[in-house]
């Protein structure tokens, strides 16, 4: 009897000390990643998550004021930006699966106005142009100072290629999906997002509108001459950008998108449109997938913050990393780390 308590002890033994270890690993590749980053001075601070088989490492390193030695922490907002646009991409998804919306639908049926500029030689745009960037559609709208302008300056967009052909990033197609998307639900965009996404899934710290006590937690950033940029003001719905987050609450949100029994994850990682032999976009997120990996990512950058969000569904795995520098690279930067940082993920899971 004695025998068998001691092997059943040493057995438990081992089995407490592999999660420590593995945990220790994703501490030390994020720790590796992060201060190799920090090492360019352009860099100020960088906050990473990572969640692996249901696990959460997250980590701050750097200071969020220049001089100051303010480390971000679990509470720091930051702007999520263009990221903003893969929670317009899960409603979408939901529309779609709820018979709101149809991929197929000529956008026109669901404007107040004939909108006859908006088709290209009697081809028109789609909802499933919207959301792959292929509608034609110029990248900032040619009129954002408010919502009523929005739609004055889609009168005065002329469509130049077939919709569906070509692809050309735009930040006014999300926001008139977001426009469709209140229109048939008949409630706010944001209160979609918050019904949809964030109450499900616990991301109490994720929001578009802040109050006074968010406001002192939100990161104001710089550009690459130190220079201290300002916040985003949005004036349309926000299916671009305009949500604020925490690390906790991205690894929420990688939680969910890391879950293969949801409908409404499945259907917004589908694939929508192709641009190259392994890359396709799918309800705003870049779907990458060749032998080797299947990758869903998306970038956000606005003035003096950068993030990646990058979902590794093969891995049972997700990485955020976030910063208060933008410039002209800091997005391809971030891009390698994130990658490095994959890597070494995985060689010390093997």
């Amino acid at each position: 009897m004695k025998y068998v308590t001691l092997i059943l002890f040493f057995a438990l033994l081992g089995c407490k000390s592999v999660h420590p270890t593995h945990q220790q690993n994703v501490e030390d590749a994020i720790t590796k990643n992060a201060l190799q980053l920090l090492k360019d001075k352009r860099f100020h601070s960088v906050s990473i998550a990572v969640l692996k088989d249901g696990k959460s490492t997250i980590q701050h390193f750097g200071e969020l004021t220049i001089g100051k030695g303010n480390k971000p922490d679990d509470s720091t907002l930051y702007e999520l930006a263009s990221v903003t646009k893969t929670f317009t991409g899960y409603i979408a998804a939901k529309a779609v699966l709820d018979q709101k919306i149809h991929l197929e639908d000529d956008i026109r049926i669901y404007l107040n106005e004939p909108y006859p500029n908006l088709a290209f030689k009697g081809e028109p745009i789609r909802i499933k142009h919207l959301i792959t960037h292929t509608s034609g559609f110029p990248n900032f709208p040619i009129k954002s100072e408010n919502k009523k302008a929005f739609f004055e300056g889609l009168k005065l967009i002329k469509i130049e290629t077939k919709p569906g052909e070509v692809y050309s990033y735009s930040n006014t197609a999300p926001e008139l999906t977001a426009y469709i998307l209140e229109k048939v639900y008949q409630k706010p965009f944001e209160e979609l997002v918050t019904e949809f996404i964030l109450k499900p899934n616990n991301m109490n710290q994720t929001k578009f509108t802040l109050t006074e006590n968010d406001r002192t937690r939100l990161v104001k950033g710089y550009n690459d001459k130190n220079e201290l940029m300002p916040n985003f003001n949005r004036t349309l719905w926000g299916g671009i950008s305009g949500l604020h987050s925490t690390t906790t609450d991205l690894v929420k949100y990688m939680k969910l998108q890391l879950d293969p029994s949801n409908p409404i994850v499945k259907e917004s990682h589908k694939k929508l449109y192709k641009e190259g032999s392994d890359f396709w976009e799918g309800y705003h997120w870049y779907i990458i997938e060749n032998d080797h990996q299947l990758i869903y990512r998306h970038h956000g950058g606005i003035y003096g913050i950068q993030n990646w969000l990058v979902i590794y569904p093969k891995q049972n795995m997700g990485i955020s990393i976030l910063t208060n520098t933008s410039f002209n690279e800091t997005g391809d930067i971030l891009e390698k780390v994130v990658d490095n940082l994959y890597d070494d993920i995985m060689k010390t899971k093997k």
